[in-house]
């Protein structure tokens, strides 16, 4: 596996898992505030796992920036896009729709897109 193949996954399973931390997190906090569940409803638990999901999605975001030779900005935009909640889906989105996480390199296509000559 390449480099940026594997740069390329990780951030997308890492953007995934902190969009779904946060809203394990917001449940959480739902329990322990609406609801008043006992064991503050998880929210410390949930929280940790939040907050380390999150530190591990800023590194994957740097990382895979470097990989895959994202732009300063756009690297810039998805280390903010942690912090509101699900905005790390719609950044990888916005990503894919770009391109910008495919491991090939931009304007060269690939020899299966390239039509054959019979």
């Amino acid at each position: 596996m390449t480099p940026r193949l594997l740069a390329a996954r990780w951030f997308r399973v890492i953007a995934t898992f902190e969009a779904i931390s946060w809203t394990a997190l917001l449940i959480a906090m739902f329990l322990k505030y609406v609801v008043d569940a006992p064991h503050e409803g998880g929210v410390p638990v949930v929280g940790m796992i939040h907050g380390v999901g999150f530190v591990i999605y800023l590194i994957s975001t740097v990382v895979a920036g470097i990989v895959l030779r994202w732009s300063v900005l756009n690297v810039l935009v998805g280390l903010v896009a942690g912090i509101p909640p699900f905005c790390t889906i719609v950044f990888e989105y916005w990503l894919q729709r770009r391109g910008k996480l495919t491991t090939r390199s931009a304007g060269k296509p690939s020899a299966a897109a390239a039509p054959s000559r019979g």
